[in-house]
């Protein structure tokens, strides 16, 4: 017979051997560190110019930063704190290198679905790399227990206090005295009872945690990361535990309501990397996103699972639409949850086999223009990246044949421009002053 110090044994033995290969993957340092990028990429792939543009622009401003150059001289390599510099500091043709930034706060996406190896993990670590490969400024939350986000940008120490978990216990808290302190119910106009939190959750001074407590630097250093770790497994018992000790605290808004006090202007996006299940994370997720965005594999069971992971979501938003009508503190929630935008998008395709390419039809019937037309092609080199908890950009592309490299690089260089397609018009619509109301219906009038 086996009981819990069995499995703690098994876990012992398997944290040995996570150190050994964290060894074997990462710096000598047991950290991981980015690698440089060479002329070639940075040119042609990061900032989009010809080679020979871009090293006449070198050549002729000795100002910029000049790289590493290989022992036989032939290529340049530069960190991406110089790649930036140059983004700032180039202008072909007048033309700033550098995103255009909407008005207002970071967008919100979260990566979701019910199926375990549906890619949630890959998508979320590739499309944060390529977004501070092209200048943006990334914020990743892990809401997976399973945490492959986190050890994917290099974080394993990470105490359950600095999760998500931390952050909805400390709502909790704030929220609960708000609660007590208010004289009136705020849409109700009765008085809430009096809310008495026990000090097992008190005396942990999750509360005193200041907003950028839970935020940790990447080996990427534009990227930042909420990180998430098996302890905070716990978070859907004790989530349950907290409704139970005030039922009018919306649990389902906390990541929102402290998202809501980052400065605007500190990232410019926000992917949340959700668990394979509808729970009290995933659902502070999907309400604190502007758009949800579904990876797939191309099977029939990774449909049906879909399927059911959009009804059961459904149920879930319209359950939290009434049942906390009325009942809700003078925040910025908003009932029902309403996103920007949805997107389908397919994981581990072959373009190649016929099975897929019937399933991408599928979907395509059903889910029409909501499925990304960019599927992520499956590949020996985004096999091998996962194996080694790497994204494709962060891998060398010396360690196998360039075409190799850049044909893995390429499906999730699409794919992310695609999704900056969509996301970019709802962007800039949320920092759009919103119309008066005679404005708005002058508008309507003329249309």
């Amino acid at each position: 017979m086996l009981t819990h110090s069995d499995l703690r044994e098994i876990q012992t033995r398997s944290l040995k051997m996570q150190g050994w290969i964290r060894e074997q993957t990462f710096s000598p340092e047991s950290e991981k560190t980015l690698r440089r990028f060479s002329s070639w990429e940075v040119a042609e792939l990061i900032l989009g110019l010809n080679q020979n543009t871009f090293r006449g622009k070198m050549a002729a401003d000795p100002s910029l930063p000049a790289g590493k150059v290989e022992p036989d001289g032939r290529q340049r390599w530069f960190t991406l704190e110089e790649v930036n510099t140059l983004r700032r500091k180039l202008k072909p043709r007048g033309k700033s290198l550098v995103p255009a930034r909407p008005k207002g706060r970071a967008f919100r996406t979260a990566i979701a679905n019910f199926k375990g190896g549906a890619g949630k993990s890959t998508v979320a670590l590739h499309f944060a790399h390529a977004a501070a490969l092209d200048g943006y400024r990334v914020l990743c939350v892990d809401f997976d227990p399973q945490a492959t986000l986190s050890h994917s940008m290099g974080l394993n120490d990470v105490s359950e206090e600095r999760t998500v978990w931390g952050i909805m216990a400390r709502d909790l808290v704030h929220e609960t005295e708000a609660q007590n302190a208010a004289p009136r119910g705020a849409a109700s106009g009765t008085a809430l009872p009096q809310r008495k939190l026990p000090s097992s959750i008190t005396d942990l001074g999750i509360q005193d945690l200041r907003v950028a407590d839970f935020i940790q630097k990447t080996n990427w250093p534009t990227i930042d990361l909420i990180p998430s770790c098996a302890n905070a497994a716990f978070v859907e018992f004790a989530s349950a535990q907290y409704r139970h000790l005030n039922p009018e605290w919306s649990f389902f808004a906390a990541v929102n309501r402290y998202l809501d006090q980052l400065p605007d202007d500190q990232w410019d996006l926000i992917f949340f990397d959700c668990p394979p299940a509808i729970g009290y994370q995933s659902m502070n997720a999907v309400f604190a996103a502007d758009m949800l965005y579904i990876p797939s594999g191309p099977g029939y069971w990774e449909y049906d699972s879909t399927t059911s992971f959009i009804g059961q979501l459904s149920e879930a938003l319209e359950d939290l639409a009434y049942g906390f009508e009325g009942s809700l503190s003078a925040d910025k929630v908003t009932l029902p949850k309403a996103f920007h935008d949805i997107r389908f998008l397919l994981t581990r395709y072959e373009p190649g086999n016929e099975l897929h390419r019937a399933m991408f039809d599928a979907f395509g019937k059903v889910f029409g223009e909501k499925l990304a037309q960019q599927p992520i092609e499956m590949t020996r080199a985004v096999e091998q990246s996962g194996r080694f908890l790497n994204s494709i950009y962060e891998m060398d592309y010396r360690e196998m044949t360039r075409e190799t490299w850049r044909r893995a690089r390429t499906s999730f260089d699409r794919a992310f421009a695609e999704f900056k397609s969509v996301m970019e018009p709802h962007w800039i619509s949320m920092g759009e002053p919103a119309l008066s109301a005679d404005k708005a219906a002058i508008e309507g009038a003329d249309r």
